[in-house]
């Protein structure tokens, strides 16, 4: 039967060899023409000291400093601060006032994704741990893409771009969740357990940036 699971971008759980926590979030800026950003939507660290989303399955050569959780700025309209799981888009602010994005950047942090498609068995997503993949290319399943209505993000994991040899893939497989309700490996919404490859504050960049091309 099909798996109960919707596509809700990437779930902190835990860091790394740590019981079942997260490592919190810190903050970042987002400048104020800046794409939407919906909960649970990877980000990137780009050329000008923001976060921002990534309009590629791959990061667009740059790397991916963590996940969004959400963001404060002072509404455009009202003069108020706000607080969001979601950044809505350019306009959106007073550009007055900085915009904070709060982004679970914890190079070991562990995090949820589901697949987009079937992973055929349980020993072929077994098999799949520790290789690398990408997100999906599909237009409501991007890295980008999320739900404007509850403000989460829509992001799934490739399955047909799990290679165990490209390290240049943002993500990297390191377990299945028990789940079983979701145990159906013949079709998408496998919760799959991965960590970010060639993480933006750890991960050596071309010319020694932290922004620099992940491949």
């Amino acid at each position: 039967m099909a798996n109960s699971n919707v596509a809700f971008g990437m779930k902190p759980i835990n860091t790394a060899g740590s019981t079942p926590a997260t490592s919190g979030t810190n903050a970042y800026h987002i400048k104020s023409d800046a794409s939407a950003i919906f909960q649970g939507s990877p980000v990137i660290a780009t050329n000008d000291g923001t976060i921002a989303v990534s309009s590629s399955a791959s990061g667009d050569t740059l790397k991916f400093i963590g996940v969004f959780a959400g963001c404060e700025y002072v509404d455009a309209t009202s003069g108020k601060k706000k607080f969001s799981n979601t950044w809505p888009g350019s306009g959106s602010a007073n550009t007055n006032f900085d915009i904070i994005a709060n982004v679970y950047d914890n190079p070991m942090q562990r995090f949820i994704v589901c697949s987009d498609a079937s992973l055929t068995d349980k020993a072929t997503a077994i098999a799949a741990i520790f290789e690398s993949a990408e997100f999906s290319a599909e237009s409501s399943k991007g890295a980008a893409n999320g739900n404007t209505t509850t403000g989460i993000s829509t992001a799934q994991l490739d399955v047909s771009t799990v290679d165990a040899a490209d390290l240049s893939h943002p993500l990297k497989i390191v377990g299945i969740m028990d789940d079983p309700e979701n145990a159906d490996f013949t079709a998408a919404g496998i919760p799959l357990i991965v960590m970010i490859n060639n993480h933006a504050l750890t991960a050596p960049a071309t010319g020694g940036s932290a922004e620099g091309g992940i491949s």
